[in-house]
């Protein structure tokens, strides 16, 4: 899909080390680096086994790969249709504010509406005031009602190995 002079297209096996280091740079930007511990072989795993369950889709300028997006389906039993979660977006800082960003986002609201999705949805950090007003101009909303909770690391073990 070509969006200006942005072809927008899935990732192929060779774009994991773009993708890799596109996750790095967004961490660094998130402040949150030494949070990253995926390698190559986990991606290559999650994104082309012949089950994925997540998806990515690769940005690129004349050739070039500015960025990306990595989705997966979730469900909602209260609209009774899957959705689209955007976990992540990344545009390379040199190519910000040209167009990029929302071209991805429109690329994926398309993915979400043929896949008969009821909700395109994706979390942004509260501080991150450019990308708030950024999803706030096209009408995204937050939703500001729920909480969200993560159970991870040794609290996820202990908790998975708990019988009562």
């Amino acid at each position: 899909m070509t969006h200006n002079a942005f072809e927008i297209a899935p990732a192929g096996i060779e774009d994991t080390g773009h993708i890799m280091r596109f996750i790095r740079e967004l961490a660094e930007y998130e402040h949150a680096l030494d949070e990253v511990v995926a390698t190559e072989d986990d991606l290559k795993r999650a994104l082309f086994d012949s089950n994925p369950r997540v998806w990515a889709d690769i940005c690129r300028l004349r050739g070039e790969p500015i960025g990306f997006v990595l989705y997966f389906f979730n469900f909602s039993t209260w609209v009774g249709r899957h959705g689209l979660f955007l976990e992540d977006l990344y545009v390379t800082p040199e190519h910000r504010g040209h167009g990029a960003g929302k071209a991805l986002l429109q690329h994926l609201a398309r993915v979400a509406v043929a896949q008969d999705c009821g909700r395109f949805e994706w979390n942004v950090l509260d501080w991150n005031k450019p990308s708030i007003d950024f999803y706030e101009s096209f009408g995204a909303l937050p939703q500001s009602e729920w909480v969200g909770y993560r159970l991870s690391g040794q609290a996820l073990q202990n908790f998975a190995a708990t019988s009562d």
